[in-house]
């Protein structure tokens, strides 16, 4: 199974949060939002494939793959889903290193 979201850059993502990655649909970020990793995505926790929301709610292992193809950049790393996802966040995605849930939580435990 394969789900994609699409997120775009801002000059004001910094990407410094230690334990955790937010993906959102919101226009725009100011500096504060420091998990931030992309904005304008066309998807939230919500959109997913039920399929995938199933799986991972078994505790399924996943891979995610986050890339930037017009720099020839990317890199991977795995989490893990939770059977208290609730995947009802319009706006957000997010992953953390922590078991932390919530409903914009997408991935907990993850590398």
């Amino acid at each position: 199974m394969k789900e994609e979201i699409t997120a775009w850059g801002h000059e004001n993502i910094r990407a410094t949060h230690k334990t955790t990655l937010e993906i959102t649909k919101d226009e725009e970020v100011t500096p504060r939002g420091d998990c931030i990793i992309g904005i304008k995505a066309d998807k939230s926790v919500r959109d997913l494939d039920e399929k995938i929301k199933e799986r991972m709610r078994e505790k399924a292992r996943i891979r995610i793959m986050i890339s930037l193809p017009d720099y020839g950049l990317g890199f991977e790393f795995h989490a893990r889903g939770h059977p208290e996802l609730k995947f009802t966040h319009e706006t957000d995605a997010v992953i953390r290193k922590s078991r932390y849930v919530c409903e914009r939580t997408l991935a907990i435990e993850s590398e």
